[in-house]
């Protein structure tokens, strides 16, 4: 798995509930670009319309030999999942709160991929709340390498 795109405020923005791997369709150029990792996930986010999914706010640059045949770079993707993925998605979409949001983007024995969240928006406090945890369990490892450093010598 080459992973091309990670979205690291998704995490901090949302509480991940589930996550599903989704296909993309994309252009040959597109595909070009993302091989060369040029590809940006930040504000994106998937829709369901008419029973389709797509994905929104996906920026991917221009390929620079593409010339005319480069495609808008945030144009609306759509994505590939069977029928009744769509369907169960739709039903906890509606749900109060939840989202879908893009994880990651890689390349999948040559495929393009997309790792979906379904996720629920995180209060200010929650945020907060685990930058406090993440820091305390830095300062806690950094104490043990500290303790471990002594003993070796």
């Amino acid at each position: 798995m080459d992973v091309i795109a990670t979205n690291r405020k998704a995490r901090h923005d949302y509480h991940i509930l589930q996550t599903i791997e989704a296909g993309i369709v994309l252009t040959g150029t597109e595909v070009k670009s993302l091989r060369l990792g040029r590809a940006n996930l930040k504000d994106s986010y998937a829709r369901v319309e008419g029973g389709e999914l797509f994905l929104y706010n996906m920026h991917i640059s221009p390929y620079e030999q593409g010339n005319r045949y480069n495609p808008d770079p945030k144009r609306r993707r759509k994505l590939l999942l069977h029928s009744y993925e769509i369907r169960r998605l739709v039903g906890k979409v509606q749900e109060k709160g939840l989202t879908l949001v893009p994880l990651k983007l890689y390349f999948n024995r040559g495929n393009a991929k997309v790792e979906l969240a379904l996720a629920r928006g995180k209060k200010e406090y929650d945020k907060r709340r685990a930058i406090a945890e993440r820091d305390a369990r830095r300062e806690m490892e950094r104490g043990f390498k500290e303790r471990y450093e002594r003993y070796d010598r």
